[in-house]
Formats: structure tokens, sequence, C-alpha cells
């Protein structure tokens, strides 16, 4: 059983060039960003029809509650995706290199 094992070479033009994955990571942090500040808009959005319900101006009740709901769900959903960031970022530090 002579298995030749081939020495891993590393050329100089590989050293320091940025992997693909890791290029891609301004990808996550922009879809992140948005779906944060459409959970932001959403909350803003609920704000003003309840304000508008309160005040008598013109808005109804369905839609103020479709509102409120549509807030709350976004809010649920971000808490979810901040959890499992955590959760993913926690086992990454618990790993032992």
């Amino acid at each position: 059983m002579n298995n030749p094992i081939s020495s891993i070479r590393i050329l100089p033009v590989d050293i320091g060039t940025v992997p693909a994955a890791a290029a891609g990571g301004g990808k996550f942090l922009e879809t992140l960003q948005q779906s944060i500040e459409q959970a932001e808009g959403a909350q803003g959005d609920a704000a003003a029809q309840v304000a508008q319900l309160l005040n008598g101006k013109g808005a109804d009740l369905h839609s103020a509650m479709i509102a409120v709901e549509k807030a709350d769900l976004s809010f649920q959903l971000m808490m979810q995706v901040r959890n499992k960031i955590v959760q993913a970022y926690q086992q990454i530090s618990n790993m032992q290199f």
C-alpha cells in the first residue's frame, strides 16, 4: 500500500485573496439591514394607523388591526433571526481550534 501524498503548494497569488464565500458576506448584511428597516416601517405604519383610529381621522378598525398584526409578526420574525444569529455565534465561539 504505497500511496504517495502530494504536497500542498500555496502560490503567492493565493495569499491575500478573499474567498468567494467571504466576499458574499456583504449581501447578508445588506439583506439583514433591509429586513430590520422593513420591520421598523411596519411598526411605524401600525403606530400611524392606531393614531388615526384614536383621532377619528378616517382609519377603520380592521386596517389598524391588520397593521398591528403585521408589525407584531415582523417583530417576532426579527427576534427569531436574532436568536439564530446569536446561537450560531455561540456555537462558533465554543469551537476549539
